[in-house]
């Protein structure tokens, strides 16, 4: 008799995937005219960031992958792959316009049919794509928090290809442009100063803020050392406080600052210029608890209201108190109305006061949406039905259309005029008829608009100026346009559909489970009537979803988060980290369809 344990089974290898070529028809920024291809980059660890400028997350990556970027130039060569949610976002110059808004310093790919994008099998903004220097993918990540990981592969790979001489290090394709002298430099919000008729604007890829004269064009000051760390970091949101200060969101800072006029001061209000990641405090001393990407900010019932994009919520600042706490939203990505603490908002990017002061107005900016908060802290829709259609339609407020607004400003006679960013055009909402009028177009990328008499002063973004119109009697006549986000539905099998939220843990890390289950998994859909099991909150990263016989096609709405720490038991406080992304997947039924929908968190589908 033999006694020897068997052998164990070796595991199955994976297959190793060769990365599909790059191609997009709005062709290459950033590499002096030059078009890259694979082979160019062989030698080199490459990351292929999807992203589209719209997207707060897309943002906060970029952000996440500049330490990285830098620190391992000479091997690696981050490729940006922009790939369009909305039509605005296909235009070619648009992307230029965003690559320098946004300080993308390596090569980009526009990808307006979302070519590469379908050729990697993307499925999410932002996703990461790691492809090793023998021209493999060899890890894929969806949504943030993935650049320790990532680190630590990129020093793996650069070890096993050093060693076998694959690994080609030196000068990367990146070549930056030319800049341009402007005043102002894709200014993001404005006020009126009171007592001057001068205007304060936020030069958000400048990282000051402007006081312009009455002209809205001749300098008077500059706020900032425009280096983006010490002073200012992407401002946005301007407020006036009761007490003359204006209150600034800081965006990339994730943080509230105060300006004084008078006296030039600068201050921090709020947040501790960290993100804030889910787990983290939502109320607390204003100072110490952490923000995300807060876009706007107005003065209402006493406090300062913050459209917190980053997070789909809105916060509140009560410099009485000395607290910050969230208000409105659960932070999942949607169109929901209801009472605050239940509503949905997506990316909610501007914020207005009603004229008679019980609304607070908002530009829901990824649902394409204007909505507004009552004065029973109740969350109303007044223009808009979801994260994926937009276009230009006037008429009844049900079937009107905006494109990805991100400004709103109250008019005296009760109505709302909205700056309409992706349709180049101002907008106007009225309550007492339920219409929706075009103002003016031909503006470029507006972002908000401050009332001065009878005139209203655009800030015209991707134009770099202020522009005055007279508020017109009759509204512009435009055709009207209709849109859905472009990216195709999968096919999925009729009954039970299986879901699996594929998340490996960094190497050196494992799954943190001192403080219960580091997983997290939020499943619905649109319409709601598409699932007839399965949706809800849950733990477990893979799931049975039952389909609805009735209902043919709709869109997933799939919420995942994976917390992993160092595997080191002799280390007492390990360093730990957030993974965390959501999926809007558009499904279509069919006999035909995948009876499995996989989506990558962190790693490799097996």
């Amino acid at each position: 008799m033999n006694d020897a344990a068997p052998a164990p089974t070796p595991a199955p290898r994976r297959a190793r995937v060769r990365a599909p070529e790059l191609i997009g028809k709005g062709g290459w920024l950033n590499t002096g005219g030059k078009d890259l291809t694979l082979s160019d980059l062989r030698g080199r660890i490459v990351i292929l960031d999807f992203w589209t400028f719209c997207c707060v997350n897309c943002l906060h990556v970029l952000d996440e992958l500049r330490e990285l970027e830098e620190k391992h130039r000479d091997t690696v060569v981050i490729i940006g792959v922009h790939s369009p949610k909305f039509v605005h976002e296909a235009e070619h110059q648009a992307v230029v316009d965003a690559v320098e808004r946004y300080g993308v310093h390596h090569p980009v790919l526009d990808d307006p049919e979302l070519a590469t994008w379908k050729q990697y099998a993307v499925r999410a903004w932002p996703t990461l794509v790691v492809i090793d220097p023998e021209g493999y993918v060899v890890a894929q990540h969806a949504g943030e928090g993935h650049a320790h990981a990532i680190e630590r592969l990129v020093e793996e790979l650069e070890a096993a290809h050093e060693a076998k001489g694959t690994l080609r290090r030196g000068d990367g394709p990146y070549i930056a442009p030319e800049p341009v002298a402007t005043d102002l430099r894709f200014p993001g919000k404005a006020l009126l100063l009171p007592g001057t008729g001068h205007f304060l604007v936020s030069d958000t890829t400048r990282h000051q803020l402007v006081e312009l004269e009455a002209d809205g064009e001749t300098v008077v000051r500059r706020v900032g050392d425009g280096g983006g760390d010490g002073g200012f970091k992407e401002p946005q949101g301007l407020a006036l406080l009761p007490d003359g200060r204006v209150v600034v969101a800081d965006t990339v800072h994730h943080q509230l600052r105060a300006y004084d006029p008078a006296s030039g001061a600068v201050e921090v209000l709020a947040g501790t210029g960290k993100q804030w990641w889910q787990g983290s405090p939502v109320s607390g001393p204003a100072r110490e608890v952490d923000l995300s990407s807060p876009w706007d900010v107005a003065w209402w019932q006493g406090k300062v209201w913050i459209a917190m994009a980053g997070v789909h919520q809105l916060w509140t600042y009560d410099p009485e108190a000395g607290t910050v706490r969230a208000e409105a939203g659960t932070t999942n990505e949607g169109l929901v109305d209801g009472p605050a603490a239940e509503a949905w908002f997506a990316q909610p990017s501007g914020l207005a006061v009603s004229a008679d002061g019980e609304r607070l107005w908002v530009a829901d900016s990824e649902t394409s949406a204007l909505r507004y908060v009552d004065s029973e802290l109740v969350v109303h829709t007044a223009v808009g039905t979801g994260l994926f259609d937009f276009g230009h339609r006037d008429g009844a407020a049900g079937q009107a259309l905006l494109q990805h607004p991100i400004g709103v400003t109250a008019l005296p006679d009760g109505s709302v005029a909205v700056s309409d960013t992706y349709n180049h055009a101002l907008r106007r909402y009225d309550p007492a008829s339920g219409e929706v009028t075009t103002l003016a177009t031909d503006l470029r990328e507006p972002s908000d608009a401050v009332l001065v008499g009878d005139d209203i002063v655009v800030v015209e973004s991707a134009r770099h100026r202020l522009t005055r119109l007279r508020l017109p009697d009759e509204a512009v006549r435009v055709e009207s346009v209709a849109h859905r986000t472009q990216r195709a539905a999968t096919e999925v099998a009729p009954g039970k559909l299986r879901l699996d939220v594929v998340f490996q843990a960094p190497s050196g890390q494992k799954l943190d489970t001192r403080y219960g289950p580091s997983t997290r998994l939020l499943v619905s859909s649109t319409p709601p009537e598409l699932l007839a099991g399965g949706e809800g909150a849950g733990t477990d990263l893979s799931r049975e979803l039952e389909l609805n016989p009735e209902v043919t096609e709709g869109v997933l709405h799939v919420s995942a988060m994976a917390a992993s720490c160092d595997d080191d038991p002799a280390n007492e406080y390990p360093a730990c980290h957030v993974h965390q992304q959501d999926w809007g997947v558009p499904v279509r039924v069919s006999a035909e369809g995948t009876p499995r929908l996989p989506l990558v968190l962190a790693g490799m589908d097996g």
